[in-house]
């Protein structure tokens, strides 16, 4: 039996933000028709949540577990039909949508773990008393997820936050709606999740607003660009509320002298093209010590040109569509953009409406464009450095700290530079695209507010910290 019935979208009452199709990119079909939330639904579902979260916040820690439990399992169980939700609306490949569901099902079992953890400490008091701290559930929990990672970057934050006693609004991309928001809501409702505990509120900025600033919304988790976090963060910050932000990237793979070419050109390809490279912690800039420069250029090159480009629910390719013609032509526009002022194009840097191949771009400087910038788009700026040291600059600049890989047999020197250069994660000998339910997950600078999800992190992000004492008899004061 189908999870998810396109006829059937909204559990409660009718959005009043309109439709919108929901669609394909490497078509252009519309797959479904879906409803939009406008700010009064916000306001409106968070009255819900919040009623339904005084139950849920009581529910003994097992009854939490099991149903995130159930949650993780039917995602394996429905695997087939939630896969093609992930490739044909947001173009993943099929590889990358099982990794989805994967990473999906292990943050529900991670969550189901967090609702059993000590939530407090006994402290010494210097007054005759019991005196202790015990983490308490927020409340109601506002989450907005972007396109490229649908699934994952929605469940990371809703499926702990449930977890922890919370309620859950969840604001997707209205692009992805359906595999970064209704999936989940169809896959928790089925495993027992009691109504009025998660909200699935797809619209535009407005109602991402209303999110924001609803008085019942105590704790926002966005994931999105820079310059929109910065946004909800000023939001967020003048409504008093605690915003955990995970931004954009544009993260360096730093290739040493003693690397391997061909096996650093593997990781390279992976980092810089996976998806398209619509992903936060695509290999944005990569540096190449200068003996290594023009081999690693030729055989980057080399790899991208054999990469096939086409549409992954029919065809089996290495890279999909980007999401949308805007996306294309902002990639397109940083290329030109690019070579305009000098750099030279390798290979690549043509398309064919949403489908753009993979591209290196080779003698970049500092101003660059697509260098300086993040793309989210298949693109490799590859630039030379002749020292440690000039590595260690070239990858502390610029205003992000999202990733940083480094390639070199020498791991102790790795991990010495690693220390040198601001970050909030570093792979060493893998590219910069990671990521694994049980690890915290975050950047510096304009990357966002640091490592904010995963694993222990979570138990902070979505609880309030209650300090409490207890006496046998009054406390006699001086008046």
């Amino acid at each position: 039996m189908p999870l998810l019935d396109p006829t059937i979208w909204q559990d409660g009452p009718t959005l009043r933000g309109g439709t919108a199709p929901v669609l394909e990119p490497a078509t252009g079909r519309t797959l479904a028709t879906l409803d939009l939330a406008a700010p009064p639904d916000v306001a409106e579902a968070a009255l819900r949540a919040r009623a339904a979260q005084q139950d849920w916040a009581r529910a003994t820690h097992v009854e939490r577990a099991a149903v995130l439990r159930r949650a993780g399992d039917l995602f394996a169980a429905h695997a087939e039909e939630l896969r093609t939700w992930l490739v044909r609306e947001s173009g993943s490949l099929p590889g990358k949508a099982d990794f989805e569901l994967s990473v999906a099902a292990q943050e529900c079992y991670e969550a189901a773990a967090l609702a059993s953890r000590p939530t407090g400490q006994v402290l010494p008091s210097e007054a005759p008393r019991l005196s202790w701290t015990r983490r308490v559930p927020a409340g109601v929990v506002g989450v907005i997820a972007p396109f490229n990672v649908p699934l994952v970057l929605a469940v990371r934050s809703v499926a702990p936050a449930l977890a922890l006693g919370n309620a859950v609004l969840l604001k997707p991309d209205r692009r992805t709606a359906v595999c970064g928001g209704l999936a989940l809501a169809a896959v928790l409702a089925a495993a027992g999740l009691p109504g009025g505990l998660l909200h699935v509120l797809p619209g535009d900025a407005a109602t991402g607003q209303a999110l924001v600033t609803d008085p019942h919304v105590r704790i926002v988790s966005f994931t999105g660009s820079t310059a929109t976090g910065r946004r909800v963060g000023e939001l967020a910050g003048r409504h008093l509320k605690r915003a955990h932000l995970e931004l954009g990237g544009n993260s360096a793979l730093v290739v040493l002298r003693d690397a391997d070419v061909e096996a650093a050109v593997a990781q390279a390809s992976w980092g810089a093209f996976f998806h398209q490279g619509q992903i936060c912690m695509t290999a944005g800039r990569h540096l190449v010590h200068s003996s290594l420069y023009d081999e690693y250029v030729e055989r980057l090159a080399a790899k991208a040109d054999t990469l096939a480009v086409g549409d992954p629910f029919r065809e089996q390719v290495h890279l999909g569509p980007l999401i949308d013609r805007t996306q294309r032509e902002r990639v397109h526009a940083l290329v030109e953009a690019s070579t305009e002022q000098g750099a030279k194009l390798v290979t690549g840097g043509t398309y064919d409406d949403l489908f753009y191949r993979p591209t290196v771009l080779a003698g970049v400087a500092d101003d660059t464009p697509a260098y300086a910038e993040e793309v989210f788009g298949p693109v490799a700026p590859v630039r030379s450095f002749a020292t440690e040291d000039e590595a260690v600059a070239l990858a502390s600049a610029g205003p992000y700290g999202l990733s940083l890989g480094i390639v070199t047999p020498d791991t102790g020197r790795a991990l010495e530079l690693a220390e040198r250069i601001p970050t909030g994660i570093a792979h060493i000998n893998d590219q910069t695209v990671n990521d694994e339910a049980v690890a915290p997950f975050g950047g510096l600078g304009a990357s966002g507010t640091g490592a904010r999800f995963g694993g222990e992190a979570n138990l902070e992000a979505f609880t309030e910290l209650r300090w409490t004492t207890s006496r046998r008899t009054p406390a006699g004061h001086p008046f």
